[in-house]
């Protein structure tokens, strides 16, 4: 990133407006009188071959003709002068370009897009947009865009792909009260997309919190890296998360991989915190560019009524933050300011007799202590008590605790006045809703933020005794027979290369090398065809188990490929694979998919039923470590049971954490070849036992 030419395109000093008008309706107007209006300081310079004057400036023909620099340049005439125009802008030494005009990618006409971004870079300049509304900065005094009016002044910064929804959000910011300091629209991403934004806008001084409407990312592991870079929450609303339309049934992970799950863990590695609809995005961004994160688990709730207390009791275990009874000490003194039938445990209820000393004294000791990591005050609005004298007394607490690096949040439910006190509130820098599951979801949000930015800045640190070379090799062989799917054993092979516990396969090609093999590896043993014609083998008929003879092996031999045969008369068999048996345990899949946005990403899952019908998995952009790995195992629904459920031993968890870590380098590593992999099952034994990868497919990519 060119901090001075983006500093110079979205801070410009100097401004023109290539397609300025005199004509009310026209964008080309409304972009030179939004400068005006906005109280911009810098130079406008109005560009019209046929116009001396616009809105009382001086008007010139050309940049060329223009006598100052200029550092950016609002476009708003049609598309096919665009490429000339910013051939003349290169000439004059713009830094960037605002093309507000459309009728480029979005419509069809990549061609011309393509034209426009590559005669930027040939003279340095970056290009935003086109198709977008523009640039509005609330520290900058600039309205550089078609939106009425800048924002509510405050610590955030939006970033939208939809132009039409920031200017629906521009002045929502009104009613909903919460403050940005700017608004930027980046419409096609031709040039400028969202890893450029956050990477600029981590630098920018006036930017607390970052909140992004995401259609999609252009280069999603280059996003991932700016958000950790930025150092500042990062919000982010995706839309359309639908499943991959294009995802093959060849492997389980291209069938479960829905891009709004990927996405859903890209963001949890990068530390940005999702939003689920357009309000939570206004919610959360609240308190994230108000507060500090939530550092704990303990969560304590003060309230004066036991509905609202209930209400945010169910909210905060439905937004992973189940309520803990508070401490004895800390119920004792809590019972100082309640009356004898007031509850301490948590939620706190002070019962509708609390007023502004009552909530004062809770508010103050609770905040200050050491047990609690985050603090939510609930208020129903009483005819004994005024909204705003509470507010007064949280905030009064909360300074004089002088705790600073745990976050509060409040919810007022009632009339006006209890708006009113809201309206104090968050102008005294405490997020406040009106509703206590608002309230509850906001700080849910700051403890995701404290949770994915732990797991952002988990280095991974490459296993070194990894043979990639090997790996290659077989890729090679196969690729040079003109295959992308790779058999059982070539599969495992690649996976042995990585340190990956392989069950000891070896390929037959008659009964009596399968004889010698199965006697060779030990008895009892597992044969299965091997064709790549048939990558699910148990659906062919193609696996038979717990073979423990040689009079069992012949028979299966024959069996198998005679099944083989009946299910795809056409298929290549390249002969039966021999593996040992392993003993049972409990299934596990390890899966990857070559993601178009994010590149190889390693799916982890319970096998059986799990995988297939519940679909109870998780995702992580490779590669990952073993802590991360963890994180994997901890997010599935089925954890409890690796983890020794109902009696049953715990499994060797940190042994599969090891594994997942080697498994998502080598799709990594190998990210240039490999579509999808599964290993299915992985077998995980008792705590020390380690795992056993019994099943291994890889499939390349098409070139």
């Amino acid at each position: 990133m060119d901090i001075e030419v983006l500093n110079g395109l979205l801070r410009p000093k100097a401004i023109a407006v290539i397609g300025a008008s005199n004509a009310p309706g026209k964008i080309g107007y409304t972009v030179v009188k939004n400068l005006i209006d906005s109280n911009y300081q810098g130079d406008i310079y109005p560009i019209n071959p046929g116009s001396d004057e616009i809105l009382g400036l001086k008007a010139y023909p050309s940049v060329l003709d223009v006598p100052g620099d200029i550092d950016a340049a609002a476009v708003v005439v049609p598309a096919k002068y665009v490429p000339d125009v910013t051939a003349q802008c290169g000439q004059k030494g713009v830094k960037g370009l605002i093309i507000i005009a459309s009728g480029f990618s979005e419509v069809g006409f990549t061609d011309l897009e393509e034209r426009v971004v590559n005669t930027a870079r040939e003279h340095g300049m970056r290009v935003l947009g086109p198709n977008i509304v523009g640039i509005l900065s609330n520290s900058d005094s600039c309205n550089a865009s078609f939106a009425p009016f800048l924002p509510l002044p405050g610590k955030a910064a939006l970033v939208s792909q939809s132009g039409a929804l920031l200017i629906a959000m521009d002045a929502a910011t009104y009613t909903r009260r919460v403050g940005f300091d700017k608004l930027v629209s980046i419409g096609n991403m031709s040039d400028v997309n969202f890893a450029d934004m956050v990477e600029w806008l981590g630098q920018d001084e006036n930017t607390a919190c970052i909140s992004l409407y995401i259609e999609g990312l252009k280069n999603g592991p280059k996003f991932i890296q700016a958000a950790r870079d930025a150092g500042k929450p990062i919000i982010a609303l995706k839309s359309g998360v639908s499943a991959h339309g294009a995802a093959a049934a060849a492997s389980h992970t291209g069938s479960l991989a829905g891009s709004g799950q990927v996405y859903d863990a890209a963001f949890q590695q990068a530390g940005v915190v999702r939003a689920a609809d357009l309000n939570n995005l206004f919610d959360r961004t609240l308190a994230l560019s108000l507060q500090p994160p939530m550092q704990g688990d303990n969560l304590l709730i003060v309230t004066n009524g036991g509905g609202v207390g209930v209400l945010a009791t169910d909210a905060a275990e439905r937004y992973g933050l189940p309520l803990r009874f508070a401490p004895e000490d800390v119920q004792e003194e809590l019972k100082k300011h309640m009356p004898a039938f007031g509850s301490a445990k948590n939620p706190v209820d002070l019962t509708g007799m609390a007023g502004m000393d009552w909530y004062q004294g809770s508010t103050r000791y609770a905040f200050a202590h050491d047990w609690v990591d985050g603090l939510v005050v609930l208020y129903c609005e009483t005819a004994m008590t005024d909204p705003v004298e509470i507010a007064q007394g949280i905030k009064q607490a909360i300074d004089e605790s002088g705790i600073t690096d745990k976050p509060v949040v409040v919810s007022f439910v009632g009339g006006e006045q209890s708006a009113e006190a809201r309206r104090w509130l968050v102008e005294h820098g405490i997020p406040a809703y009106d509703a206590p599951d608002m309230a509850i979801n906001a700080i849910a949000a700051l403890r995701e933020y404290a949770r994915n930015t732990a797991e952002a800045t988990t280095p991974f640190q490459r296993h070194a005794d990894v043979d990639e070379a090997k790996a290659r090799e077989i890729i090679a062989k196969v690729r040079a027979e003109n295959s992308t799917s790779l058999t059982e054993v070539e599969s495992k092979v690649i996976f042995e290369a990585y340190g990956l516990p392989v069950a000891t396969t070896r390929l037959a090609t008659s009964e009596d090398e399968a004889v010698k093999t199965a006697e060779a590896i030990g008895y009892p043993v597992v044969m299965k065809i091997m064709s790549p014609d048939i990558l699910h083998k148990s659906d062919a008929g193609g696996v038979k188990v717990d073979i423990q003879d040689e009079a069992s092996v012949r028979e299966a031999y024959t069996t198998i490929l005679a099944n083989a045969k009946a299910y795809k008369a056409d298929a290549h068999i390249l002969g039966i694979a021999i593996q040992e048996m392993a003993p049972w345990g409990t299934e596990v899949i390890l899966g990857s998919i070559a993601d178009p946005t994010f590149g190889p990403t390693v799916m982890f899952g319970l096998g059986g039923i799990f995988v297939e019908i519940l679909k109870d998995v998780t995702f992580r952009v490779a590669p990952v470590s073993a802590d991360q790995g963890m994180t994997m195992i901890n997010a599935i629904k089925g954890a409890p049971i690796l983890k020794g459920a109902r009696g049953e031993e715990p499994g060797d968890l940190q042994a599969l954490s090891e594994v997942l870590s080697r498994y998502s380098q080598m799709i990594h590593e190998l990210g240039d070849e490999i579509q999808e992999s599964d290993a299915n099952p992985v077998i995980v034994y008792p705590e020390g036992k380690g795992v056993k990868v019994v099943d291994a497919r890889i499939i390349l990519k098409e070139k």
